[in-house]
């Protein structure tokens, strides 16, 4: 940026001693960015300690999507600890923190709660060795593998720190503790419960997401489609009972249920468009009780992915037609076709606004330098933090991603060519320390930046 400033009365000239005001303030400037980076990463060092403790506790304590009540009544204390002014069941077990500081922009700060159904394995001493009920009353380990117990100290460390900030910045943040991210429905509760109308709206959000084939110390990012739409469909294939050594007597539905599952398999290879990406996988089959008894009903789950939104409705469109289709062909009767349901645990594809990724970079840039910023790619995986910027709104949105590993298991991974755990992985483990150091100082960072007095 070139600064040209002429003395008042001669619009072509520039004095002296205008001009040694002006590197008096740039010098005043660059000072005030440095003691606020100086203030941010001491802030971070100085909280690590408990912040690491939190972690850990909420690591060996994690509670289902819906279940978080222990964890939400515990980020809120923490954020009330901060300072901020906190409102709990906000759409199940969301809770949401308000810190005012004068006038300016409202940006939403976003974490999530919930915990996984997987047994641990990473030999960790804070290892989660909790069962639970599910919502079937089944009893499932439950675990913290997809890092959001470190997207919850981050966040707690970021809130302290701009409790202690105040002077640096201006406006409002809402800092929210969102419930059942690991089934896409969180977000639209808490949208749904008003979170803006009762709540300041926003006029920009951020989050952070453990990233697994990261260092720590470093941090991705990329604008766009950053990850994709989620439908979680049920189909119920029906069929007629019968003996299995009878089974001209019945018809059935497990025939039926194989026939579909790879008929399925098509509609990604031949008939979405070569290099538009979706995926269709069932990942539930269940039918039957014995060996010599054809079962009058089939169940399967299924998730698909997609970033267009003609994309999502042509996956839907096809799996519809191709599963009466083959119940037809199979002789089923009317009041015996196969029942399709899109469910609730669905979301729309995340999408960062660039303009606001670029104010997000430059803040990260600072943070970690631009070498350790890499461009990652879009992922498949769902994120429901989508939700908050899809309404009437329009709130841009951008997440960064979050490196988690040490450097030289990265480096040893790639070469021996073997993946690093990944996220829902039973072995998937951060290295607390650097990660939550840098979490709370890139977070901090951002919103300094975004909230900066003018």
């Amino acid at each position: 940026m070139k600064l040209i400033l002429t003395h008042p009365f001669c619009p072509h000239s520039t004095t002296p001693r205008m001009k040694h005001l002006v590197s008096a303030l740039l010098a005043l400037c660059l000072l005030a960015a440095h003691a606020s980076a100086a203030d941010v990463a001491a802030l971070a060092t100085e909280d690590l300690p408990s912040l690491v403790t939190l972690y850990q506790e909420l690591h060996a304590h994690p509670e289902l999507s819906l279940h978080e009540e222990q964890t939400a009544a515990r980020i809120a204390k923490e954020l009330r600890g901060a300072g901020l002014e906190v409102t709990e069941k906000v759409g199940g077990h969301g809770l949401v923190g308000i810190l005012k500081n004068g006038a300016g922009p409202v940006i939403l700060v976003r974490t999530d709660l919930d915990a996984l159904p997987v047994k641990e394995q990473t030999g960790a001493a804070y290892a989660s060795t909790r069962i639970v009920k599910d919502v079937q009353g089944i009893d499932v380990p439950v675990m913290h593998a997809c890092g959001h117990d470190i997207h919850m100290a981050c966040f707690v460390g970021t809130a302290r720190a701009m409790g202690r900030l105040r002077e640096q910045w201006s406006g409002t943040l809402v800092m929210i503790g969102q419930p059942a991210e690991e089934r896409v429905i969180g977000a639209r509760l808490m949208l749904r419960a008003g979170l803006y109308d009762r709540f300041p709206k926003p006029d920009k959000a951020v989050a952070l997401h453990c990233q697994p084939d990261l260092a720590h110390g470093r941090i991705g990012l990329r604008e766009g489609h950053a990850a994709a739409n989620v439908d979680t469909l049920e189909i119920v294939v029906r069929g007629v009972g019968a003996h299995g050594a009878q089974p001209h007597t019945g018809k059935d539905p497990i025939l039926l249920a194989s026939q579909i599952v790879v008929a399925l398999q098509s509609i990604v290879s031949r008939e979405v468009k070569p290099g538009d990406p979706a995926v269709v996988t069932v990942g539930s089959f269940h039918g039957g009780t014995k060996a010599n008894i054809i079962p009058d009903e089939v169940r399967m789950q299924l998730t698909l992915r997609s970033y267009k939104t003609e994309t999502r409705e042509q996956l839907i469109a096809a799996i519809k037609r191709i599963t009466r289709s083959l119940a037809e062909a199979a002789g089923m009767p009317a009041e015996k076709m196969p029942e399709v349901i899109v469910t609730e645990e669905s979301t729309a594809s995340l999408y960062n606004t660039p303009e606001l990724v670029s104010e997000v970079r430059r803040s990260l840039e600072s943070v970690v330098g631009a070498e350790n910023l890499v461009t990652v790619d879009p992922t498949m995986g769902g994120e429901d933090f989508a939700e908050f910027g899809i309404t009437k709104e329009k709130v841009p949105l951008c997440m960064f991603r979050l490196g988690t590993q040490s450097p030289e298991d990265i480096a040893k991974a790639k070469a021996e060519g073997k993946p690093r755990p990944s996220l829902h992985s039973p072995f998937f483990k951060p290295v607390p320390e650097p990660t939550i150091r840098t979490g709370v100082q890139a977070m901090t960072t951002v919103l300094l930046d975004l909230l900066r007095k003018r």
